[in-house]
């Protein structure tokens, strides 16, 4: 008899090939998804008033939109959603569509831990070794170089997995240009940081004002914005393009984000932060409108996570 996990599972799987079915031409065997990476999802109820999404509900969705792979994250902090997206049950997911889904894991810098760093690092270290092969949401109330935070960037530095953020003005707080995101990458060189979020995003643009960061700026991009400045000073910085963040950061000026994404190519991420079935997701219309050569598009969509996800084996 079939566990209520395997037959969604078996459900899933059978839906997804009865709608690659449905357009290919009789006799051709369905097409694997492959074109994307989306290292940006979450699994079960994250807002209040939105709808469970559940890793069958995810995988459904990635067949639809030929992402080969998602990146689960969990969300744990109090100010980063409305319900706790625990570690467990993103492990849970990866576990039950191993082919499909990658877990990363979280835990807050403000829990109740024993031995300080060294109990923060004995407790990622268990993660790990379940599988999850990076750390985020990091989706905290503190600012960005807040010491507490530092103990977090230390321990996935020593165990090697990169880490995404999310910043805005309540969460992972910084400042025009970004000095306290520079202080965490010049002290933890090695660490891969991948940044995400209003704060991140609305910093593509020079002369960014305190109010930017927690919102969803328009117009035109003005050259000289902090996260072209970091990449050119910190090798371990990336970008996730999910969310309304990151489509807004290219449509708000498609000339200047085709050109950033071309100029940093070997740095972007594809992401979605798709968390809620039915959700409207701009990325697929934003990126297909700007162009890009195939080459880029290969290391957006797909090849960079690649590459940073092999680094931590």
């Amino acid at each position: 008899m079939l566990t209520r996990r395997q037959f969604a599972r078996t459900a899933a799987a059978g839906v997804g090939l009865a709608i690659a079915r449905s357009v290919l031409p009789a006799g051709e065997p369905p097409r694997r998804a492959s074109k994307y990476i989306d290292m940006h999802t979450h699994v079960g109820t994250v807002w209040n008033g939105h709808k469970e999404l559940t890793p069958a509900d995810l995988v459904h969705w990635m067949d639809e939109h030929d992402v080969e792979k998602s990146i689960v994250l969990p969300l744990t902090s109090p100010e980063s959603s409305s319900f706790l997206c625990l570690t467990e049950a993103a492990l849970a997911a990866a576990r039950e569509f191993p082919d499909r889904l990658i877990s990363f894991c979280s835990i807050d810098p403000r829990t109740s831990v024993v031995g300080g760093v060294k109990g923060f690092e004995s407790i990622i270290r268990r993660y790990v070794d379940q599988g999850a092969k990076g750390f985020g949401e990091h989706k905290v109330g503190l600012d960005f170089d807040d010491p507490l935070m530092m103990q977090i960037y230390e321990v996935c530095e020593k165990i090697g997995i990169p880490l995404l953020f999310h910043m805005d003005a309540i969460r992972g707080k910084d400042k025009p240009g970004l000095p306290r995101l520079a202080h965490a990458l010049a002290t933890f060189p090695k660490l891969k940081f991948i940044g995400h979020g209003p704060g991140w995003w609305a910093s593509i643009s020079g002369e960014t004002r305190a109010s930017d960061l927690g919102g969803y700026p328009k117009g035109s991009v003005k050259p000289g914005g902090a996260i072209d400045r970091l990449m050119d000073t910190f090798p371990n910085v990336y970008g996730d393009l999910s969310a309304g963040s990151g489509a807004g950061a290219l449509s708000r000026d498609p000339v200047f984000g085709r050109k950033f994404l071309i100029r940093r190519q070997d740095r972007i991420l594809f992401g979605t932060d798709y968390l809620e079935p039915g959700q409207a997701v701009p990325q697929f219309q934003v990126l297909d409108s700007l162009k890009l050569p195939a080459d880029v598009q290969r290391k957006v969509f797909r090849e960079n996570a690649e590459r940073l996800l092999k680094r931590t084996g």
